[in-house]
């Protein structure tokens, strides 16, 4: 019997996923996991030849496709509302293919639910997406100018130009996807691929996997791909000629048969491992021979096991610190200490941003308020264009940072604000303006 159902939420949706069924009620289940800025249909064409082998289980991102607008800002995050919701559907078991950051969400179940993962595929993913100052800066452009311009550059990213030139219809319906997306989730969805970094653990993913990437794609290209293929143990990599990102849309064709060889001949039937424990790196698992679908990297040499250790005070800051000012900043920052300031720079770390910016008592969002307050008060306006570019990665609006200096005009002076203005401006300017 054909399943063809569709589910918005289930009774707690602010942790499920929108989702729907294809395929005879009776097969094993196949999960298909979305891009950002897309929906379950970017998947379309390959869905009436996949559903005649499997049951296909499709859903969307938080705030896309009309999916409830709750937002999720982390890749774990995202993999355990779908897990809630499959629980909720009574699966267990099943095959699993994502594209983008879909793929780094089967990737991320892989890894903490390798019991329920029969078999997996990774399309057009990354074991890590770029730098995490380029999405939280994404993040900065859409909260402050909303989704068109990721809609303007959307095709650009996601297909080659001679797809784009000769097919525009297929090229606006992927951009209407974006436009029609929540900013708020997309937002969340930037922030979950900033933090996501899973190069240190791709050897503990134990199913059989499909790396599969457009030739093409200037996003999460054959050099990403090569690393996942050289990281887990049991992979193989096809290139898929005339692609770019979105491969699926672009050659539905070439895509869907690979996905059915794959998954008709990689399905693990039973569970092989033991349900995972928390993520800590350790050695990569020997490779054992495979035959490509196209070109393989080497296999990396494994690494020393490391077992689990709390996280000290510095590399507490270190993170927050990243995450706050940005790897440009603190990069910077760090190459230029000398054995005269290293330890200046190590204290700054370890209290300003282990301590004080870690704490639990205040959000960031109020804590850059703070920050922006006490500069301007105290004169150091050496430290505001940073503080001003971390107070928008940490949510606040242009307007809101605006207000903040108003009120500091008011209690600390109109010439230290006026001059405060004027650095913010700067700042806001250069990171807010959408690309070109």
């Amino acid at each position: 019997m054909r399943d063809e159902r569709v589910g918005r939420v289930s009774e707690t949706p602010t942790n499920t996923m929108q989702y729907r069924f294809d395929g005879p009620e009776d097969a094993p289940v196949l999960v298909i996991g979305p891009s950002l800025g897309t929906t379950w249909h970017m998947w379309d064409r390959q869905i009436p030849e996949l559903a005649q082998h499997w049951r296909i289980f499709r859903y969307d991102l938080p705030g896309h496709g009309g999916a409830p607008a709750h937002a999720s800002p982390s890749v774990a995050e995202l993999s355990d509302r779908l897990i809630a919701t499959l629980d909720g559907l009574g699966v267990q078991r099943f095959g699993y293919a994502g594209c983008s950051i879909g793929g780094a969400v089967g990737a991320d179940l892989a890894l903490r639910h390798p019991h329920r993962m029969a078999s997996l595929a990774l399309v057009a993913s990354s074991p890590r997406f770029g730098t995490a100052d380029e999405f939280r800066q994404r993040g900065v452009i859409v909260r402050t100018n909303g989704l068109e311009p990721m809609a303007r550059t959307a095709p650009e990213r996601w297909f080659t130009p001679g797809f784009a030139a000769a097919q525009p219809a297929i090229v606006e319906w992927a951009v209407q996807m974006v436009r029609t997306t929540d900013p708020g989730c997309y937002i969340a969805a930037c922030e979950a691929l900033a933090t996501f970094d899973i190069r240190d653990h791709l050897g503990r993913i134990g199913v059989p996997t499909l790396v599969l990437v457009g030739a093409e794609d200037q996003v999460t290209g054959p050099a990403e791909a090569r690393t996942l293929v050289a990281g887990i143990p049991d992979a193989r990599l096809a290139l898929v000629p005339g692609a770019s990102h979105l491969a699926p849309v672009e050659q539905p064709a070439a895509v869907c048969d690979l996905l059915l060889t794959h998954f008709s001949t990689a399905w693990q039937d039973a569970p092989t491992v033991a349900p995972a424990t928390p993520l800590v790196p350790g050695p990569a698992t020997p490779a054992t021979p495979f035959a490509p679908l196209a070109e393989i990297a080497p296999a990396p040499d494994a690494r020393e096991a490391v077992g689990p250790q709390r996280e000290s005070r510095h590399e507490r800051g270190v993170k927050v610190r990243r995450e706050v000012l940005g790897d440009a900043h603190v990069d910077a920052v760090t190459a230029s200490a000398d054995p005269f300031t290293e330890d200046f720079q190590e204290l700054v770390t370890r209290y300003e941003w282990g301590e004080a910016w870690s704490r639990d008592g205040l959000d960031r969002r109020t804590r850059s308020c703070v920050a922006l307050t006490a500069l301007v008060a105290s004169g150091h306006l050496e430290g505001l264009a940073a503080h001003t570019r971390a107070a928008l990665r940490n949510g606040l609006t242009p307007a809101e940072i605006k207000e903040v200096l108003l009120q500091s005009a008011v209690y600390c002076g109109i010439p230290a604000a006026g001059a405060a203005f004027t650095i913010a401006q700067s700042v806001i300017q250069e990171e807010t303006t959408p690309p070109a």
